[in-house]
């Protein structure tokens, strides 16, 4: 897809749609392992395998953050026509998955039980969690070769090969999570085995995929080496978009610990919630990165005007889908919630959280649609300390101080819409700062 002419809104559409088909799919691998605990193994496993999700996030973004620097390096190659650099790219990226999803393995299987146990995971949960947590990183290579594969394929405007393969992927997963929960009894350890191996369907299926592509963003798989130039501009761009994403992981990590203190039905409650809005969240998020995308194929090619109609279609794009989507999630929330768990107390306590984050969750697509536009135009490091100061610390201080003066749950999610909406504020200052500056010729910051 060329993305710096033509009409605008029908190719950020035709590119965000399949996009947010594959983020959903994505999300159902989590969703179907926490649907089939749930259902066949109990609140318990219920609520083992959802404290795990901030931990995981918090490991693995930081390379997912190095996908997100090799996107705009390649699309911005791309964009000013730089078929060499976009060959060196991708062999640089997929290396850097392959040997970044290695040493998760490892990291991610001895930091477990300790980083669970710190996060105060209850007696009765914590056995299982550390169980779910080590066979799941055990896919990390998986993981991380997919997400770089898919981000390649973004890059240069194909959305809708990654849609396919998650497709097959989660077709196995649902399949292989129904067998190894009900058939076999494996409980959490089933729902681990179903997600690696569905990822790694899903990784196999991107590297024939870009083996099997012409033209510079080809995959040679003898040609896999660290282009030393295309490493340090995928670490500039790549390591404050991870560092940011794992600072939120530990905001919410704190969060985790907070929800954990009220118990194992509260934790059932809240991680079902939150699978459920995730899906809304996921779909925003593909408006902020195909906002991204754009902007670094049009900055490539120097079309600034282009830019600024680019972010403002999509922020109201990511406004209109947090705002329906959201609102009908919560909406229906109670219905949504019985499908992860019989409990109606669980229930209850998912529809609680679900009034707050449902509801407000739009700022958050803003705050994310603002950071990555600033991205797209080559600034990595101050949506990095804006979002760490805004949505991170202060989320921190939330808990260690307010929630401690008063403990409840609604004070708790509270932290969520308080930060979003400060750190989107900032960032719209930072966007239009940033703009001038390129308009006048000068370079974009740090």
């Amino acid at each position: 897809m060329n993305m710096t002419s033509g009409p605008l809104f029908g190719k950020i559409a035709a590119f965000a749609f399949p996009l947010m088909c594959s983020s959903v799919l994505q999300l159902l691998f989590n969703a179907a392992d926490i649907i089939v605990v749930g259902r066949y193994a109990g609140n318990t496993a219920l609520a083992a395998v959802g404290s795990t999700s901030a931990l995981i996030n918090l490991i693995v973004n930081l390379f997912v953050g190095l996908s997100v620097g090799a996107n705009v390096l390649i699309a911005r190659s791309y964009g000013a026509g730089d078929l060499k650099a976009v060959h060196k790219g991708v062999h640089t990226a997929m290396l850097t998955a392959l040997v970044g999803g290695i040493g998760l393995i490892f990291v991610g299987v001895a930091l477990s039980r300790p980083m669970l146990a710190w996060m105060g995971t209850p007696e009765d949960v914590i056995d299982q969690a550390t169980m779910y947590l080590r066979i799941y990183f055990v896919g990390a290579p998986s993981l991380l070769i997919y997400n770089f594969g898919a981000a390649i394929l973004r890059a240069v405007g194909d959305t809708r090969r990654p849609l396919y393969f998650l497709t097959l992927a989660g077709v196995i997963n649902v399949v292989l999570n129904l067998i190894f929960v009900i058939v076999f009894s494996l409980g959490v350890a089933g729902v681990a085995l179903a997600t690696i191996i569905s990822q790694t369907v899903s990784a196999y299926l991107i590297v024939v995929c870009l083996m099997h592509n012409a033209g510079a963003f080809r995959l040679v798989l003898t040609e896999l080496r660290i282009d030393r130039e295309q490493f340090r501009e995928i670490l500039r761009i790549g390591v404050p978009a991870g560092v940011q994403g794992m600072v939120f992981s530990f905001s919410n990590v704190l969060i985790q610990s907070s929800v954990n203190s009220f118990g194992s039905a509260v934790m059932a409650g809240n991680t079902a919630a939150s699978n459920i809005e995730g899906f809304v969240y996921s779909c925003m998020s593909a408006v902020s990165q195909t906002s991204m995308s754009f902007v670094s194929q049009n900055m490539g090619a120097g079309q600034y005007d282009r830019i600024d109609r680019v972010v403002f279609q999509c922020m109201l794009f990511t406004a209109a889908v947090g705002i329906i989507m959201g609102g009908s999630a919560y909406l229906f929330g109670s219905q949504l919630l019985h499908i992860y768990t019989p409990d109606p107390q669980v229930v209850t306590y998912g529809l609680y959280r679900m009034s707050v984050v449902c509801t407000s969750y739009f700022l958050c697509g803003w705050m994310d649609c603002l950071a990555c536009s600033i991205r797209g135009l080559g600034a990595s490091i101050l949506p990095m300390v804006v979002s760490i100061v805004g949505a991170c610390l202060l989320r921190i201080v939330w808990v260690m101080t307010i929630f401690q003066w008063e403990r409840t749950q609604l004070c708790l999610y509270l932290s969520y819409p308080v930060s979003w909406a400060l750190t989107a504020a900032v960032h719209l200052i930072c966007f239009l700062v940033i703009r001038k500056k390129l308009r006048s010729g000068q370079p974009a910051a740090a």
